[in-house]
């Protein structure tokens, strides 16, 4: 007799601004799934939500490939509660939690872990930023605190830029954080489990020369970074990272897997910028190149998701 299939559904598109990022991440994910093990069936949040809802009753786990808000913010993990189906990665609150930087700040810095000093911004600001260098000195980022994919993200050198910054980032979302600028190295530690939790090697951006930092387009524009995994660093630096990959992923109580992004200081010291809930997951995505280093390959690695979503 046959052993039966585990039924999954596939929530890739949406409605947020990397729609296109989750629809390439979706395709890497069919090539790669086992259809020996599972059965998929696709929806779109933008279009198929009541069709998910009528079709629960069929579908063993969810994967949510969805990236940004209404995907990696709780909203849809809300929804997949309701309709009683398991699903891979954190749950509503760490979901809120990861998505909203200035509270992933707070939790980082509760729990240890050191993070560029920021200020909220204000409306006000647009015309007036003199406030925000009561605290903080040029060179500054400026962030839309609910945005994945560095969108509406840009750097300030200056008054003039800090003002077009905070524009850009207000056309994003009605909350907008300004960061001291931190330099040095841009690395990213995988960790990967629900009670037990494997940190992965390490992963090093060097973002292209005509890039001022890992923007949209150094990203996702074919060779305009390069990565190296495992990121040649010092086994202490490097089990420091992971041990900060660790700790932020309790923090921000996710489960399953995450991401965090750190800059490498040249004097070794490494300050935290944000966690991911939903990783990129095309093959050359950052947690499947660091999944591969350890041993597991992208089926392995979906295969391992999915059974912790349904542990």
């Amino acid at each position: 007799m046959d052993k039966k299939k585990i039924r999954v559904a596939l929530l890739a598109g949406g409605r947020s601004g990397e729609r296109e990022v989750s629809l390439a991440g979706a395709a890497g994910f069919e090539a790669a799934l086992d259809l020996e093990k599972y059965e998929l069936r696709r929806y779109d949040p933008k279009t198929d939500l009541a069709q998910l809802a009528r079709d629960a009753d069929e579908i063993d786990v969810a994967f949510i490939l969805l990236h940004g808000t209404y995907g990696e913010d709780g909203t849809m993990q809300g929804y997949l509660e309701l309709l009683d189906i398991p699903y891979q990665g954190a749950g509503v609150l760490g979901s809120a939690l990861a998505m909203d930087k200035n509270m992933a700040k707070v939790l980082y810095r509760l729990n240890g872990l050191p993070v560029a000093a920021w200020e909220m911004a204000r409306k006000e600001d647009m015309q007036e930023p003199n406030r925000l260098l009561e605290t903080l000195q040029f060179p500054l980022v400026i962030k839309p605190i609910r945005e994945g994919s560095s969108l509406g993200m840009s750097m300030a050198d200056n008054l003039h830029e800090l003002r077009e910054g905070l524009r850009l980032a207000y056309e994003h979302d009605s909350e907008v954080m300004v960061e001291q600028f931190v330099g040095g190295r841009e690395i990213t530690v995988g960790v990967l489990g629900n009670e037990e939790l494997t940190p992965l090697p390490l992963v090093e951006i060097i973002p292209g020369e005509e890039f001022k930092f890992f923007d949209y387009n150094a990203k996702y524009k074919k060779g305009a970074s390069v990565e190296i995994c495992p990121a040649e660093v010092e086994a202490t630096i490097a089990a420091q990272a992971q041990e900060y990959a660790i700790t932020a992923h309790k923090a921000l109580q996710l489960r399953g897997y995450s991401r965090t992004d750190m800059m490498l200081g040249a004097d070794g010291s490494l300050t935290l910028l944000e966690t991911n809930t939903i990783p990129g997951m095309t093959p050359t995505s950052l947690l499947p190149q660091a999944a591969q280093a350890a041993g597991l390959n992208f089926t392995a690695l979906i295969d391992r998701l999915l059974e912790l979503a349904l542990e």
